[in-house]
């Protein structure tokens, strides 16, 4: 049995656990909740920037971050499903990936400047760039989102951007972006695992 170690708002755990539903094999992984702010848990030993999430394999070899994890799945179900072998597809999922990890990423500093620091520690001018990040993501899906009933890396990465975004900001980002809301409506009706993997605290 594989093991995951997540936390249940990670929009990167989430990823994988989306993943990993795809590619029929939610039912080889079991899930374990990891504390990133907690010294004392293993997490620490298992990926040493104490991030999330890591994959532990059944010899106990940990893999991480979920961009790897991912990779990982997807050659474990036989290659090819959800990291296209093909060059142009791949490079354009991967990318998508990487502009949804950098959405994800800028809104959790968002978060952790509020969290973390005291009142009169807070940078608004940080938030604001990290804010601005967004945006112009964002805007850029506006412009070009991916295909309907496009279900690969750069589409499973993007909607849980999105679902990190509704959870932590109200989803405030849907009145500037209609296009963006149907293809994320889209994406959900198409993908059950999307509503499963929800954070419900």
């Amino acid at each position: 049995m594989l093991t995951l170690r997540t936390s249940p708002a990670s929009p990167f755990g989430r990823k994988v656990r989306i993943a990993a539903a795809e590619l029929g094999l939610e039912g080889r992984i079991a899930i374990e909740r990891a504390d990133t702010g907690d010294p004392a848990d293993s997490l620490r030993r298992q990926n040493p920037l104490g991030k999330i999430p890591v994959l532990l394999l059944e010899d106990g070899q940990a893999i991480f971050d979920s961009r790897v994890i991912v990779e990982y799945l997807d050659g474990l179900a036989g290659g090819g499903r959800l990291i296209p072998a093909e060059l142009a597809p791949r490079i354009r999922a991967l990318t998508l990936q990487s502009l949804a990890d950098g959405v994800a990423d800028a809104a959790i500093l968002q978060v952790y400047e509020s969290r973390m620091r005291e009142s009169a520690e807070r940078s608004a001018k940080w938030v604001a760039y990290q804010a601005e990040k967004t945006t112009r993501a964002l805007t850029a899906l506006e412009a070009r989102p991916p295909a309907a009933r496009q279900v690969d890396v750069g589409a499973i990465a993007i909607a849980c951007a999105l679902g990190y975004l509704d959870l932590r900001f109200a989803g405030e980002w849907r009145s500037a972006h209609p296009k963006l809301v149907a293809w994320l409506d889209g994406f959900a009706a198409a993908v059950p695992a999307f509503a499963a993997t929800a954070f419900a605290g």
